[in-house]
């Protein structure tokens, strides 16, 4: 029975690169664009890190024209002006800000699930 190599399965912990010392949450190089569940089947899109300079009302309200949902602004002590959307807008959201010419592909974190 020693010759048998267990390995026991661990926690997935969907944050862990997010709390790693060279991107955390609040790195201003990176776009994190996060999920967060709500009750049920209900869930929100948070996107963080965008630069200061940009109009977030502008943006909130282009995407969700685009993508016909709910959306708001919250103001985060931490975290600085975070986007909120309802339902699961993570690769929408993405692909709509690299298109848009607002930040690029590779400096854009998708995290969750």
């Amino acid at each position: 029975m020693s010759d048998l190599d267990v390995q026991i399965p661990t926690a997935f912990d969907p944050f862990a690169e997010a709390n790693a010392d060279n991107s955390g949450a609040g790195s201003k190089d990176y776009v994190h664009i996060r999920i967060q569940q709500r009750n049920g089947r209900k869930s929100l899109t948070t996107v963080q890190g965008l630069k200061k300079e940009f109009s977030y009302n502008k943006i909130l309200k282009d995407l969700k024209k685009e993508f016909c949902c709910n959306g708001t602004v919250v103001q985060d002590p931490e975290l600085g002006q975070v986007i909120q959307l309802q339902g699961d807008q993570r690769k929408n959201v993405s692909t709509f800000l690299v298109q848009a010419g607002i930040i690029k592909k590779e400096h854009i974190k998708i995290h969750g699930f």
